[in-house]
């Protein structure tokens, strides 16, 4: 079971939306302008950033304003943008530190067995013996496996790893993990 961090853009299969969910997902942030053509440098928050293409459509700031990708090609900080209706470095100028998004309907879907970090957090955390540990409040990426950080009711906090003799069951419709504690994981009272 792969969690994947950052959802993304427009797919001819999008992925499912489940009750709940977000509508919209940061896929990065709008930094500086760039030259005088109405370019803007965008630091990438999501780990499809090849589906932002020319053509597609993106969702810019809190009111989240649509706007279609015009240009795109890479920077050393992640990518640089120029954005239909956006010509001049002064226009662009405008959406200086606006967070860029993506409707959560149109992420790719992933392989069977994979979910996105925004599906877990939150999650209630159950045991075999049907106790309750908590809930996921962070994921921490190791690069062997994710880490699931449960906050307990008492404050307390537990490190799960994402492994396959750890984590049962992901019940995304309950939105519920049922694992099984390794010795070890339960920390001494």
């Amino acid at each position: 079971m792969k969690p994947v961090s950052s959802p993304d853009q427009q797919d001819d299969q999008p992925g499912s939306s489940i009750p709940g969910e977000p509508e919209f997902l940061v896929v990065g942030k709008l930094g500086k302008p760039h030259g005088i053509h109405g370019e803007i440098v965008m630091d990438v928050f999501t780990d499809f950033p090849e589906r932002l293409k020319p053509g597609i459509f993106v969702w810019v700031g809190s009111k989240y304003q649509q706007v279609r990708i015009a240009k795109k090609r890479p920077h050393s900080r992640g990518m640089l943008l120029s954005l239909e209706g956006y010509g001049t470095r002064e226009e662009v100028a405008e959406l200086r530190n606006q967070l860029v998004y993506v409707r959560t309907k149109d992420r790719p879907q992933l392989e069977e067995g994979e979910y996105y970090h925004h599906q877990l957090l939150g999650m209630q955390v159950i045991d075999e013996d049907g106790n309750l540990l908590g809930t996921i409040s962070r994921i921490h990426e190791t690069g062997a496996n994710d880490v699931y950080l449960v906050q307990g009711e008492s404050g307390k906090e537990l490190l799960i790893p994402a492994i396959e003799s750890v984590i049962l069951d992901i019940d995304l419709e309950h939105h519920q993990l049922h694992v099984r504690l390794l010795p070890g994981l339960l920390p001494e009272d």
